[in-house]
């Protein structure tokens, strides 16, 4: 029976992290950690050129060997992306002992979560996931959904963010009913694309207040 996995977003600023790999899921991997403000182990005997770039640059720390116990002292999450079973369920195994999260990629059984295909727009993620029984559809479907959520969703965020704080500030007090009907998508979008993203925070803010107790 498949797990049910619990959807969650970590926070992984300045924690470290570790990947026992050194191919190009590694390369994946490491990029997408680094760009989310982790500290970035890798543990291989072989780096792909990428890898050794991030290296290079100081952005990640190499360790040039193969995976060994003891590895994950004082990581917070672990990834495991080698091309030896044997090494893959080893680090598992060591990472469930020092209760470390860990993901084997591409094999879910020893794994305590997996990685969703994500979409973002600016501070808006859409995560997709099949829940490991089908990482291809994950991705066909986030790939469809990237018609839908153009660039525009990135400055709909933050001028809705801005609105937020602006009621907050002015002690008005809106129900989440309230914010779901004031919030129109499709209008505000329209005159983002027009360059009148002010004007759409304002038309907001201004439903917000008749609403308001």
């Amino acid at each position: 029976m498949m797990a049910a996995y619990y959807p969650v977003y970590l926070n992984l600023q300045g924690r470290r992290c570790l990947i026992a790999g050194g191919g190009q899921v590694a390369l994946r991997k490491a990029a997408a950690m680094l760009e989310h403000g982790a500290e970035v182990t890798i543990v291989s005997p072989r780096l792909c050129t990428g890898l050794r770039k991030l290296a290079h640059e100081g952005k990640i720390q190499a360790v040039n060997r193969p995976y060994r116990a003891g590895d994950l002292k004082g990581v917070s999450i672990a990834i495991v992306a080698t091309s030896n079973r044997r090494i893959n369920r080893s680090a598992a195994e060591d990472a469930k002992k020092h209760r470390v999260p860990v993901n084997v990629v591409d094999d879910p059984v020893l794994s305590d979560f997996i990685v969703p295909s994500i979409l973002r727009r600016g501070d808006l993620s859409i995560a997709v996931s099949t829940s490991a029984r089908s990482p291809a559809l994950a991705r066909k479907i986030r790939s469809r959904l990237e018609n839908s959520f153009d660039k525009e969703y990135a400055p709909l965020v933050a001028i809705i963010d801005e609105v937020r704080r602006h009621v907050k500030r002015q002690g008005l007090k809106v129900s989440s009913s309230d914010w779901q009907q004031a919030i129109d998508i499709d209008s505000m979008i329209g005159l983002i694309r027009q360059g009148r993203g002010q004007e759409a925070g304002e038309d907001l803010i201004q439903k917000l207040r008749k609403c308001a107790k």
